[in-house]
């Protein structure tokens, strides 16, 4: 029988609090490609689920030596789980996920496989290289183009432009989290403030691209953005000392917000399901860290 210490290794190495933020990418690119098609939906829910579960397993067995010297709270480390079966685990992931894409057709497949490639690439290197977060943002991004793929009008300029949003939200709360495993004396002076610009990007996006009466909705969801991630940036811009991951964890709930926002044209009714991705999100993270 499987213990409760290993069962929480396996949702802690899936970082799996974030789970309902990679369900509102999908609902939304879904949405920006068309919709109409629901058996579609829920084998991108599938893939992209265990593409992100996959990539979070990989992230802690490339990043094993760096989390036995900085982050020995991780379940490797730990001894929760042995390094092996985190690499079995985490490569069975991510060929479920990309099957699951390839199920609804080849083309969502063959995009499914770019970003497979690029979650790999950004866990091999990115504690190598400085714009890892860069990578990061691009796997967001593809899963808007994965899910509109599977719409009745396929990739739009309407998901790959609020992909790209959404994209540059997560490197700018990417570039933060990098900050996380530090001593809270070093976190202030590792602090990029330009990335944090890039949180807002969503929020100009919108307004621009949403005239007459779309714009209305595009600032009251704008302003719930700006206002949470401002709440969250408060726990490592202005408090004596900084919790960085405190912050990236409510930036990363937030995402769920630039979702909404993308698809702000829709009816109200839409709005409940992404608050509730919010929320349970939220919910999640005082069971499972996010980070």
């Amino acid at each position: 029988m499987m213990s409760l210490r290993f069962l929480r290794a396996l949702l802690v190495l899936g970082r799996v609090s974030n789970l309902p933020t990679v369900w509102s990418n999908c609902l939304a690119g879904w949405l920006l490609g068309g919709d109409t098609n629901y058996r579609s939906l829920g084998f991108v829910l599938a893939g992209a689920t265990l593409l992100y579960i996959g990539g979070m397993f990989l992230n802690d067995a490339f990043d094993v030596e760096f989390d036995r010297a900085h982050r020995t709270e991780r379940p490797i480390p730990m001894g929760a789980i042995s390094v092996g079966t985190v690499w079995l685990f985490g490569l069975a992931w991510l060929l479920l996920g990309a099957g699951c894409l390839f199920w609804v057709d080849s083309g969502t497949g063959l995009i499914g496989l770019a970003l497979l490639l690029c979650i790999v690439i950004y866990d091999w290197l990115h504690k190598r290289i400085s714009f890892g977060p860069f990578i990061m943002g691009a796997c967001r991004m593809l899963v808007y183009v994965v899910a509109a793929s599977s719409g009745a009008q396929g990739v739009t300029g309407w998901a790959v432009w609020s992909g790209l949003a959404l994209g540059l939200y997560v490197v700018g709360l990417s570039y933060l989290a990098r900050g996380e495993s530090r001593p809270a004396p070093e976190q202030s002076g590792l602090l990029r403030y330009w990335p944090l610009l890039l949180l807002v990007t969503p929020v100009v996006l919108a307004f621009l691209l949403n005239a007459g009466d779309y714009r209305q909705g595009s600032l009251l969801i704008g302003a719930i953005l700006v206002i949470w991630a401002t709440k969250s940036l408060r726990y490592t811009l202005w408090a004596g000392v900084p919790a960085v991951g405190r912050t990236v964890s409510g930036l990363l709930a937030g995402i769920v917000l630039v979702d909404w926002l993308a698809v702000c044209y829709l009816p109200r009714d839409w709005g409940f399901i992404f608050i509730g991705c919010f929320l349970g999100a939220l919910l999640f993270q005082k069971f499972v860290p996010a980070t």
